[in-house]
Parts: C-alpha cells; structure tokens; sequence
C-alpha cells in the first residue's frame, strides 16, 4: 500500500497535465496492472531492462508514453534506460501511458524497479565474481511442409547461459505467435522447447522470423532479444499448371523444318530453383497421329516443325496433347495436360492448271466485243483466296489485238472476248496459246525469279458472212495540182466486194465536198475536178481536201471512205508588201523596215528580193533598199533629204522568180516619234486632199455663202425701219475715223476677241458688228456686256457708255452673238428703230 500512494498519485498527476496536454483531448485514466522488475543498482544507457506484455492491457494502443524521462517503452513493450542510472534508492516506480486515440480509451501500467539478488553458483571458489560473455544458443531450425506430426511437433531448444547465475524464463513473439497465423508456435517458459501446434503450407508461410526473449522471475533481462527464424522445407504439393488451357497456333504449309509454330508455358508454386518447380514439356499425343511433324523443347516449351511435308491440302489442321512435369520430367513428377490446337495456313505451293489442254472457239466476222469462249482450271489451294485466283493471259496469236482475256471473279474461269472484228477472206481461224497463273506467287518460283504458268491452246474458227462492199483502206490518197482545168480526171476511187475481190456491180456517191472541187462517177468511181482548185483556199493549206464518199452494191449494202485530195501548190502568189504608208522622223531615225508574205508554198515563196521599181532621179537619189532577212529590208534615205512626202515604187520577187511591185507613201518628218509627225511639218504644196475632203470644203463654201446672203437681206430690211436716238446711239456706238483698226481687237460675227480701246484701258466684248470709217466709208462698233443691260447702266444717274458700265480692262472670250439676237435686244428695250448702217 506504500508504494500504491505515490503511485496513484503520479497517475492522476500525467492524467491531468501530461497527457491532456499531449493528446490535446481528455478522458479517464484507467490503471491496468503492476509489473516489478529486479535490476541491478547500476543500469547502462539503451540496456533492456525488462519487457512488458502491452497488448494484455489494450491491444488497440497507438499512443506509448513513459512518465519517467529516464526511461523508453518501444512498441513490443520492452523497457529501456535512456540514459546511465546509479540508484541508491532500493526502489523506484514510473507509469506507462496507452491510449487509443480513435475510440479514447487510456491505459495505465505500474512498473516497480527493485533491487535484484544476485543468485551466486553453487561451486564458487573464486573470490571475486567473474562474468562471462552472455550468449545464446539457438540452432537453424526449420519444419516440414505438411508435416503429419504428431502436435504439438517439438522443433528445438532455445538455451542462454544466463541460466547458469540465474532463473531464467523464455518467451516469443512475433507471425504464429501474437501475430497471424496465432498460437501457431509456444515456447516452454522453463525449458526453451519451442513446439509447432500444427501443419504448415509452405506457398502461404515459407518462412517465419520469431523473436526469442530470456528473462529472470523478475523480468529483468540480461541479453537483447535474439531473432529466431523458422523455415519451412518445401514439399513438392503443388502440381504445374499451363497458362492456358488451349494454345490456338498457325504455321504456313510451306515452312521449313524447324520453324516456330508458338511456345506453351506452365507455372509452379513450389519453391523455385529446386526439382520440385523444374518443369519438362513433352507432346503426348498428335491428332492425326501419323506422321509426327511436331516437336516441343523440353525445357523452354518451344513448339517447331519437325518435318517439310506439311500440307494442307491433305490436313489442315493439327490437335497436340502438350504435357508438363516437375521433378524435371521423372516418373515421379507432378504433371498436367493441356492443348494445342494448330492450323495451317494455306500457301501457293500448287499451280493452276487447265483442264484441257486444247480448246475450240467460233465468231462470226465482223463481230466484236462478243464471248466466245470460257475455260476452267483445276487449284488444289484455299478457295477465294490469293493462291487459288487465277490470273489468265494470252501468250500468243493476238499480235493483231482481236482478243482479250480475263477472269470471272464469281467462279474463277477465263473469258475469252473478240475485241476488234475479224476478217474471213484475211483469217479462216487463228490459233491462240494462253497461260494461267495464280494472284501470289507460286512458292517453287519465289526462290528462282521464274513464273510457273500452264498453258493450252485456242483455235479460233472465223465463220464467213455475206458482206456489203469494203471502202479498204479506208483513206484513199490522189494528188493534182492547182488551177487545174476544169474536168481533169485525178483518179479512181475504188471499193470492192470482199468475197469476190471486185468493184463490179458498185456505185459511187459523194456524201460530204466541203467546196464542191470535185465529181465522182456513179458507175465507175473516176474522180475529176469540178472548179479550179485553190490550194491557198483550202483550210489549212498543209492538209489535203477531204472528200466523203459512200459505195453502195446491188442489194443496197455500202461503205463510206475518204478520198484525201493532196493539192500541189503552183507559183500563182506574188509576193505583197504589208505596209503602205510610213513615217520617219528624222534625225532620229535613219532608215524603216518593210515585210512581204506569200501564201505559196515555201518552194515558192521566200527568200524574198527588195529593190527600188524604176524610180525616178530624185527617188533613186534619196532612197536605197537593203535586205534585212528572208522577208524584210531596210529603206533608207541619203543625207539633206526634203520634209515631205516621197512616193518610192518596191519590187519584191520570191525564189521562183514572180515579182509584184507597190509604191509606198514615206513621209520624211521633223519629229520624234512618228506618231507626233503633224501635218505643219510637211510641204503644204504636197498634201493631197482625197474627193470627201474637196466635197467638204465645197459644202462648207456654200453654206458659208448662204449666210452672208442671209444677213445682207437682213441689213438691207433693217434700214427700211426706225434708227437709235442720237444720244443713244452715242453711247453704244464707237466711232473710229481711222483709216485702220490700230490697237482694236474686233469682235467678228462668230467670237469675241479682247478690244483694247486707244483712248481707255477699259475692255468690251460684242459681235453685233463693226464700223470704222476709213475713205469715206463709216460702220458702227456696237458693244453688248457681258450680264449687263443697258437699263443697269442709265439706273446710275448718269450718261454712260457700255464700256463705262463694265468698268477696268475686261478681256471675254467665246462671247458670241449674231445680229439677229441684237436685233431683238435693241427693239426690246429701247423701242427704237433697228441699227442702220450707211456709208458716208
């Protein structure tokens, strides 16, 4: 009861503050049970001292705290001197703190530290006490793999010689003792016999790792807790398995011995690296059995071929019987089946061939595009497949192209067709050699680079048909020259009946004569002009005129061919000049060129010869021609030639000799361009006016005579009338008794010129008339202004002139006026007679 006092209340201290201020939470702290250690007066830093049973009091803890500092709990509840201890108190008492955080349940352990007694031999002759090295003894121990007993199976002694100074007690821990499988193993607390309760299954435990603890009565312990592993020995319990049932493979029928076909695997759980995981692979059985064309590595399970007669053809597929045994295949092994099924697949190792090997065919002539003929092969490979397609061709006997062949694809046969019509009186029959072969390569022929193909022959009988006449060949060819008379016979357009080889009994007619150049005769085919043939009219000059002609026999069946008319060119084209009028701006330009074409034929046409046609001295003087290729020259002139406008003859000749001559229009110009030559840089004495430009100024003549009648008869009607006032008339009319207009610019009947009067710098524009007094003779100036009338000017308060009215010097131009509008201003606003001219 002494020691409970200090104890309880130390716990109810560490409840109260320690652990309430290391879990931050409280609850109610629960004693558990007193543990009493004896241990030495001196105890040694990290020295177990003893260990405490932690789960008995709350197997859930995940919360381990000592009171005292001097001392450390680990997990399994072994207790440790964190430091060097010297007591000289005979006791000494601390707590030990579980708690399980999650459901707040706390746990308290006493533990009590006593003086031990040291238990001396029973022979001691020594004076002094000599401790030895403290060791244990454990031995390897292992068990059996489903071990048959009996239980509890004695498995070794645990022995440490602490034994010899004191009472020792031995205990265990660790997976089959506190831990999964439990209560698998116990220790004898006395003796150290570790025992096993029942059997083991080496594929779950192969090995546990217990931990061996020795103690005295008072829980002191002298010597760190030993590790203790138990192995358990493999028993061969455990049969290979294969990783899957049914192996499914394909190997092509052509393969080589020793080709792979696939690998079968098996697993084993026993104990790897001895007899009882080494496993062999074996074939048992082969459905069909015979022959044997498969083997299997007996250690990697590899199965390859072991034969080159695979075919499928005969067996195209393979069952194998796959077994495996551990113990390296001996009889008395564990074993397991499984099954391998294996397909072969089909390779191009037989060739088509023809079922015949001779064939008859017959068409009718003149037919195409028609069957004629199917053949069939015999293929022993995989149908609708690359190795049993036949592709089918013609080796022979259609050099001409009258046939094709090719291949059903619905039932793999060749089809022979007539593509281009055939001709009895050529061809009776026409022998045909054809091949066949299959879409991938024969196996044979991948090696050599050859083609494997079969062959077999087709004769092709032509049946004889009563035909219309025959246009062969179907362009017939003539030549004639042109300007040929008309009625020249060309030739004869012939056509004939094929089976009598004849053109008796056929008529003739022309379906299509573009210009109508020729005739044809009904009866015998003789082909004449009808017009004279212009090669240059035909388009294009390099072909020949084409004629359609139809033949026609006696019961009405015909033929149509061309008849090509080949026109030889004859040298009827001189040569023409292209330009006919030129400028040259000179100095700039020294010289022009000129062209010529012809439309004969080149054999009459260029090279072209340039020269000057009779010129005259003056044109032979200025102007020289020199050749600048086959059709153009150069036309210069010489030094100090007149501006004007030359007439200069050119001769051009073609290589065969046909001239033509044209007088060119070559204006010699001061300018820089030609196309700035103006007329004022010419010689007016040279310009020649063509019949519209003289009829022109004809007509503009009379209608300019027309009206200078009109406006006479209209002065001379006017002077019959009232005339201005005086004063009126001195303020419109300027009087000039010169005898020439000076300075003045008059105002003509169709403009307005600026007038600068001598005695003023003012300025007016009019058109009414002029009159000037010059040897007697007197006209009247009138004036009108511009917007301004006459009662604008008197309005002011003063006498004033027109020309006082506007005022400074005016310059107006495109004012226009004619005496008639005058003539209507006057009378409109002074209301006076009409102006009168007279002669003084």
């Amino acid at each position: 009861m002494a020691a409970a006092g200090p104890r309880s209340s130390l716990r109810g201290a560490l409840c109260r503050q320690g652990l309430l201020s290391l879990l931050v939470f409280s609850f109610a702290c629960e004693a558990c049970k007193n543990v009493i250690f004896s241990v030495p007066s001196k105890l040694k830093a990290d020295k177990i001292i003893g260990r405490v049973n932690l789960k008995e009091c709350l197997q859930s803890a995940d919360f381990i705290l000592s009171s005292d500092p001097d001392f450390r709990v680990l997990d399994d509840g072994s207790v440790y001197a964190t430091r060097t201890l010297e007591r000289s108190d005979e006791k000494k008492s601390f707590t030990i703190l579980l708690s399980d955080t999650k459901k707040q349940i706390q746990k308290d352990i006493s533990v009590l530290l006593e003086h031990q007694k040291v238990l001396r031999k029973r022979h001691t002759k020594d004076k002094v006490l000599r401790r030895s090295k403290r060791r244990w003894a454990p031995i390897p121990c292992s068990m059996q793999e489903n071990s048959l007993g009996p239980f509890p199976l004695h498995l070794q002694q645990v022995q440490s010689d602490a034994a010899q100074n004191y009472t020792v007690f031995y205990s265990i821990s660790g997976r089959g003792v506190d831990q999964e499988p439990l209560n698998l193993f116990y220790i004898e607390k006395e003796t150290g016999n570790l025992f096993c309760t029942q059997a083991v299954d080496r594929e779950q435990y192969d090995v546990f790792d217990l931990i061996a603890y020795a103690s005295t009565a008072d829980g002191y312990s002298a010597d760190l807790p030993l590790l203790l592993p138990i192995t358990v020995e493999d028993e061969n319990d455990n049969y290979p398995i294969f990783t899957e049932k049914i192996y499914y493979f394909e190997v092509p029928e052509s393969s080589k011995m020793g080709t792979t076909v696939g690998v079968v695997c098996a697993t084993d759980l026993d104990e790897p690296e001895t007899m009882h995981t080494r496993l062999k692979y074996s074939i048992l059985e082969q459905k069909p059995r015979s022959p044997g064309f498969f083997s299997v590595h007996p250690s990697t399970g590899v199965i390859t071929t072991a034969a080159h007669s695979l075919n499928r053809e005969a067996v195209d597929k393979y069952t194998l019987t796959m077994k495996v045994q551990d113990m390296d295949g001996q009889f008395f092994g564990l074993m397991t089946t499984a099954i391998c099924e294996i397909t072969v697949q089909d390779s191009n190792d037989n060739a088509p061939t023809f079922r015949q090997n001779a064939y008859k065919a017959t068409v009718e002539e003149n037919t195409f595009n028609v069957e004629i003929l199917r053949v069939s092969v015999e293929d022993k490979d995989l149908i609708n497949t690359a190795n049993w397609r036949a592709n089918y061709t013609i080796l022979k006997g259609n050099e001409n192209g009258h046939f094709k062949i090719s291949t059903d694809k619905k039932t793999n046969e060749g089809v022979l067709y007539v593509v281009k019509p055939l001709n009895y009186e050529e061809n009776q029959q026409v022998i045909l050699e054809i091949g066949v072969c299959n879409e991938a390569p024969f196996t044979r022929d991948v090696a050599t680079g050859l083609i494997t193909m079969n062959r077999a022959l087709v004769t092709v009988y032509v049946k004889d048909q009563d035909e219309g006449p025959d246009c062969s060949p179907s362009v017939q060819h003539m030549w004639i020259k042109e300007n040929t008379l008309v009625g020249t016979k060309i030739n004869n357009y012939n056509a004939y009946d094929p089976d009598t080889k004849s053109s008796s009994g056929l008529r003739y007619k022309k379906l299509h004569d573009p210009k109508g150049w020729i005739t044809i005769d009904e009866n015998s085919g003789s082909v004449k002009t009808s017009k004279i043939l212009d090669r240059e009219a035909a388009a294009p000059q390099s072909s020949s005129y084409n004629v359609t002609v139809l033949a026609i026999d006696q019961v009405g069946r015909s033929c149509t061919g061309t008849l090509a008319v080949s026109i030889e060119d004859v040298n009827d084209n001189a040569p023409k000049i292209l330009q006919n009028d030129l400028i040259i701006c000179t100095p700039k330009m020294a010289s022009t060129e000129i062209s010529a074409v012809d439309p004969d034929e080149s054999m009459n046409g260029p090279p072209f010869h340039f020269s000057l046609a009779n010129p005259s001295p003056e044109i032979n003087r200025i102007w020289t021609v020199a050749k600048v290729n086959d059709t153009a020259a150069r036309l210069s002139y010489r030094k100090n030639a007149e501006f004007k406008v030359y007439e200069v003859p050119i001769t051009v000749k073609d290589r065969a000799g046909l001239s033509a001559t044209k007088t060119l229009n070559v204006t010699l110009c001061d300018c820089a361009h030609p196309s700035k030559c103006m007329p004022a840089s010419r010689t007016i004495g040279e310009i020649r006016l063509g019949k519209w430009a003289i009829l022109a100024i004809l007509l503009g003549t009379a209608l300019l005579l027309c009206i200078l009648l009109t406006l006479v008869c209209s002065v001379a009607g006017a002077r019959k009338g009232k005339s201005f006032p005086e004063d009126l008339a001195q303020q419109n009319l300027i009087i000039s008794n010169t005898e020439a207009p000076g300075d003045d610019r008059v105002c003509s009947a169709n403009g307005c010129l600026t007038q600068t009067v001598n005695n003023s710098s003012s300025g007016f524009c009019g058109t009414i008339g002029s009159g000037v007094k010059n040897g007697g003779q007197e006209t009247i100036e009138m004036v009108k202004g511009g917007h301004q009338t006459l009662e604008s000017c008197q309005g002011a308060g003063h006498h004033h002139t027109l020309d006082s009215c506007r005022g400074g010097h005016v310059e107006m131009d495109n004012c226009r006026s004619t005496y008639s509008e005058w003539h209507n201003f006057t009378q409109s606003r002074l209301g006076e007679e009409p102006i009168r001219g007279h002669t003084g």
